[in-house]
């Protein structure tokens, strides 16, 4: 599906894309080849899609995979896409808000692949999320924003390295990464994309009940970026459990969040946890 077959589909339906929503279709054949390469498809693969528009990425994932579930939020689009691809045997679609989707308790997802032209609106949280699961997806396909992408291929030290930094990359292991233009979507961003690459963990950093209290050290930790670590850890644990943790991991009391490895925020996770 090219653009103008995306323009021309749009007008036939009278659909406006909604810029909330983070509606920008991708057509360019090029760039959707490169993001299946990227998937390293099998027959057997069992893929997940968010957001799939019109199709235009469904389209090269159905002949490629045994089974595609696509999640869809807006009901016009999602008309669209049962007309199109509903008699497919291997096309399964949700009309759901991705959030709510994978909210669902209990499901393991771990044999499944994500590949999507995410919804910048849904994004960042939503690769929280899966990072959060026990079960997640082994391998993610996503675009992004470039700002995001470059967020979470953030080094400690730089102004991209961040929670979302951290909150993903405990679980997932970044891989490929190329830009995309904003001439290759439809309707077109102001803002760059890339396509990125994450691969599950197959060593464990902690056991999964160490996650959620690795999410509340590292929010704290990066509630006021330019403030001392430890001050913004004040309030969760008392100020002499603080500074025998910090100094236990090898951090220097004044250090900002920034230059605290993932390593290092595991480690103090621990000694908190166990105070």
């Amino acid at each position: 599906m090219n653009k103008t077959d995306i323009r021309s589909t749009l007008d036939q339906e009278s659909i406006r894309l909604s810029k909330a929503l983070g509606q920008n279709l991708l057509h360019d054949q090029n760039v959707l080849q490169r993001i299946i390469k990227a998937g390293d498809l099998r027959p057997e693969d069992k893929v997940l899609e968010v957001g799939p528009g019109l199709g235009a990425l469904t389209e090269h994932l159905l002949p490629a995979v045994g089974q595609l579930t696509a999640i869809e939020m807006d009901r016009r689009l999602e008309e669209r896409l049962r007309a199109r691809f509903g008699d497919r045997h291997n096309f399964d679609l949700r009309h759901h808000d991705a959030l709510d989707f994978f909210a669902k308790p209990g499901v393991n997802w771990s044999d499944w692949k994500l590949i999507s032209n995410m919804p910048y609106s849904v994004a960042s949280p939503l690769l929280v999320d899966l990072a959060s699961m026990t079960n997640g997806p082994h391998r993610l396909v996503v675009t992004l924003q470039l700002e995001v992408a470059q967020r979470l291929c953030g080094k400690p030290g730089t102004k991209e390295y961040s929670k979302l930094t951290l909150l993903v990359g405990c679980r997932y292991i970044v891989g490929l990464m190329f830009k995309i233009s904003p001439h290759c979507f439809f309707p077109e961003p102001k803002v760059n994309s890339a396509c990125l690459t994450l691969n599950r963990r197959t060593e464990l950093l902690f056991e999964d009940s160490l996650y959620k209290p690795f999410a509340t050290v590292v929010k704290r930790a990066f509630s006021q970026r330019r403030k001392m670590m430890r001050k913004n850890l004040r309030g969760g644990w008392p100020d002499e459990v603080i500074d025998m943790a910090m100094t236990a991991t090898g951090l220097d009391g004044r250090i900002r969040a920034e230059k605290v490895t993932l390593e290092q925020f595991v480690d103090l996770t621990r000694k908190l946890h166990d105070a």
